[in-house]
């Protein structure tokens, strides 16, 4: 009796910590979100993904170091590790390509259904149970999200062919098929994509950067880098259906941000819709709660149990 009862607190604990880190990891990337929007503005795309890449090693770099080179090349899964590289150069690249010419807002509404794309791949791919209830919930979430960011007539042109294709390639779904790779090589060689994707998008577009925005755009790296080893290690830890409405929480660090930094205060639009994506989201946990009151062995990480 006493084994199970351990096990389950155990268990619990790990959620717990998936959980948080998910939220650090979240509010990180708004914070990433507000600085490559001001970047952008300056610099083009492609250099602020190379600088932002190189910038990204001052994590990665002692952590390399710690585990040993020689491990970046001790892959499983070669097929799987490449296309999620792929995807993730693509979500960096297109969401500083969306941003140039959309509102923060108008890319934010797409990259918002990305919880939604996750509670499907999860069932398809995973077979994490998602009910119907949590479905209308993520459903209800998502609009909410349309009724704060209330996408302007610019949504519909080919920059949002840029946040929809992003959005999608947002692949945090395939994280829990690599669990037994560590969070070091996972964030390395995505930085190293779009690392290379970077240097080639610059070829032409070099723009000699003073050290205040040299400065920013190597932290931009140091802010995304560590909110990508967050939410790496958060999906070891719990399920992407448990997670993914976290995501959410994007939403009310915009507003915060964007009061802060540009000025905006929100409106009733943006608290009515905010309401609705914190209630949903309390909905989607309660629902988990109560149908997943133990976690599969295979959900648990490694050293765990």
């Amino acid at each position: 009796m006493t084994q199970p009862v351990a096990q389950n607190s155990t268990i619990r604990n790990v959620l717990l910590a998936g959980i948080l880190l998910m939220l650090a990891g979240d509010f990180l990337f708004a914070l990433n979100d507000a600085m490559g929007k001001w970047l952008v503005a300056s610099f083009s795309v492609g250099q602020v993904v190379l600088i932002r890449s190189i910038g990204a090693f001052f994590v990665l770099g002692p952590m390399i170091a710690n585990q040993g080179p020689a491990k970046l090349f001790r892959m499983e899964r070669l097929e799987l590790q490449l296309l999620r590289v792929v995807m993730t150069t693509l979500d960096t690249a297109l969401f500083y390509a969306a941003v140039v010419y959309l509102p923060l807002a108008d890319v934010m509404s797409f990259y918002m259904a990305g919880p939604i794309y996750v509670a499907a791949l999860s069932h398809l791919l995973l077979g994490e149970k998602v009910g119907w209830r949590r479905w209308m919930a993520i459903l209800l979430g998502f609009c909410g999200v349309l009724i704060m960011l209330k996408p302007s007539s610019a949504a519909f042109s080919l920059s949002s062919g840029f946040a929809l294709v992003g959005s999608i390639s947002f692949a945090i779904i395939l994280n829990r098929r690599l669990r037994g790779t560590s969070d070091t090589n996972l964030v390395t060689w995505q930085t190293i994509g779009t690392l290379l994707v970077g240097g080639v998008l610059t070829i032409g577009a070099w723009q000699t950067p003073s050290a205040l925005d040299l400065g920013a755009m190597l932290l931009l790296g140091i802010v995304s880098c560590g909110a990508h080893l967050m939410i790496t290690r958060a999906l070891k830890l719990a399920p992407a259906s448990t997670l993914a409405p976290l995501h959410y929480t994007l939403l009310l660090w915009a507003v915060v941000f964007g009061l802060v930094f540009f000025g905006d205060v929100p409106g009733p639009r943006i608290l009515i819709g905010s309401a609705i994506v914190v209630l949903a989201g309390l909905f989607i946990f309660h629902r988990q709660k109560v149908v997943e009151t133990t976690v599969p062995p295979e959900n648990v990480p490694k050293g765990v149990s």
